[in-house]
């Protein structure tokens, strides 16, 4: 199936093909990052700590196919599934779309660039350490604070 022109700007989620869902992530890994949720009141920290398939420079997955296999809890979402995600970043393009909201600029199906989402700071990419090399009892020291940029009014 073909791509369908501006799909990221008018279609919902439930209508997009396969090549359309895979096209709209941005490619930030910030799914791809250890996420802790506070005990006490539900709070998500986001750690600067990727599974261990996350290319860090590239922020794509190694083992894209293969991923739930070789990562048993890395979680394969759909459109039906997406609201539900309260751990999605605010940025991400399936949160933006799931809510009715347009893309950022710095996505590159708007940018025409996939390297806009590493120059605005969005992505892991020189935030991140691959948790091969952090001991399980120390992710927690890993939590980051992430800053959003404000969206352009454009």
């Amino acid at each position: 199936m073909a791509m369908r022109p501006d799909f990221w700007r008018t279609l919902p989620l439930a209508e997009l093909n396969a090549q359309e869902w895979e096209a709209l992530c941005d490619g930030c890994a910030q799914c791809c990052t250890i996420k802790l949720e506070d005990e006490d009141d539900g709070s998500i920290g986001y750690t600067g700590v990727t599974c261990r398939l996350l290319n860090l420079d590239t922020c794509r997955c190694t083992a894209y196919s293969q991923r739930h296999q070789r990562v048993p809890d890395c979680i394969e979402f759909g459109s039906d599934l997406v609201a539900g995600l309260a751990w999605l970043p605010a940025t991400c393009a399936y949160r933006l779309r799931s809510e009715g909201r347009p893309l950022e600029w710095w996505h590159y199906l708007n940018s025409g660039d996939p390297e806009t989402v590493h120059a605005a700071g969005i992505s892991v990419r020189g935030h991140a350490i691959s948790e091969e090399y952090v001991h399980g009892d120390d992710i927690e020291a890993h939590v980051l604070h992430w800053v959003t940029p404000t969206r352009s009014t454009d």
